[in-house]
């Protein structure tokens, strides 16, 4: 058994392991059980098999999600104005097909053995994590939002503890299998919600490393208005904080999928030790700079399906087609 500091072991203020519950056999969840056993038994389906599936569920989401397609169209065409509009639409059908290949990963990360997932990647940098935490220094472990964030997830478990942020799902049996999923790899890997910004000021604190990543839209009220791609993004200054009250180091991470071998390649870089530097924005700056060189060598496997641009400073025009909002019906 992998033993590790005091300082790494289970922590009292994170939430309690997901335990099963008879509740959730209530008649309304059975199609969610349905759903989940079909996952599990296509998770069980030989590496290409899933991969193949995954390209055929992208073509179809293309085809379908029209919404998304408008939003991932329009991030493209922002974030990459030299490209033609053929190379564009190349691009963005590549992405999809990613998109619908995460969704098999995810299985895989849920439902596949830790023994299964090691033989499908390979680590390279893990002195960067390694190093700082032997001194019980905490990590931020900079994640971004590539469709391969939930296999990669499961391979940095694998490979040395890092807990989680957690947002709790509607769904209760979605919310357990999906805390069983992003737990069972590793035995010192925890998660806590994502609001819980004072658990993962302490876990740091003790020494910890914790995944966060702070490359989506959340708006401006915590956070500043940041170069991406040229353009004003508002981009949360938690990176900056966290490092700071946490005494951090800020080590960011990148999982690769490579089609052709049938693997994967994790990266973790080295420091980002200019952060904190005592200034928010230019904190923020460093952050959508290292983000966007990232994306720019892999623009496939980014997930332009969400509005990244939301929010704009005021006085400018949305990016994106409004939400029309649906009205409840009310019974008088």
């Amino acid at each position: 058994m992998r033993r590790f500091p005091h300082s790494q072991r289970h922590l009292s203020f994170f939430m309690e392991k997901p335990h099963f519950r008879a509740a959730l056999l209530h008649p309304r969840y059975w199609f969610t059980w349905l759903l989940f056993g079909i996952w599990f038994l296509v998770a069980q389906f030989p590496y290409r098999w899933q991969i193949a599936l995954g390209r055929g569920l992208g073509r179809l989401m293309l085809r379908l999600a029209k919404s998304r397609r408008r939003i991932a169209e329009r991030n493209l065409a922002l974030c990459f104005p030299e490209l033609s509009a053929h190379k564009r639409e190349q691009l963005l059908r590549r992405n999809f097909a990613s998109n619908g290949i995460a969704l098999m990963e995810t299985g895989m990360a849920w439902f596949r053995s830790s023994r299964w997932l090691r033989r499908r990647f390979t680590i390279e940098g893990l002195e960067h994590l390694q190093e700082p935490m032997s001194r019980g220094q905490g990590v931020v472990m900079l994640a971004m939002h590539f469709t391969t964030l939930e296999i990669g997830a499961a391979f940095m478990a694998i490979s040395h503890p890092v807990d989680g942020m957690y947002r709790p799902h509607k769904n209760p049996v979605y919310d357990y299998m999906q805390r069983k999923g992003r737990e069972r790899h590793g035995e010192d890997t925890d998660v806590f919600q994502r609001k819980d910004v004072r658990g993962m000021l302490k876990a740091l604190q003790k020494g910890r490393a914790v995944w966060y990543a702070p490359d989506q839209d959340y708006g401006i009220k915590q956070g500043v208005f940041a170069p991406l791609f040229g353009i004003p993004a508002a981009t949360v200054t938690g990176t900056s904080r966290f490092a700071r009250v946490g005494r951090a180091l800020v080590v960011p991470y990148t999982v690769t999928r490579l089609e052709e071998r049938g693997h994967y390649q994790v990266r973790v870089y080295p420091p980002i030790r200019e952060i904190p530097s005592g200034d928010e924005l230019r904190d923020a700056i460093l952050v959508n700079q290292f983000v966007e060189a990232r994306m720019r060598e892999n623009p496939a496997q980014y997930m332009w399906v969400h509005r990244r641009f939301k929010t704009r400073p005021q006085g400018e025009e949305s990016f994106y087609d409004k939400k029309v909002k649906r009205r409840k019906k009310h019974k008088k």
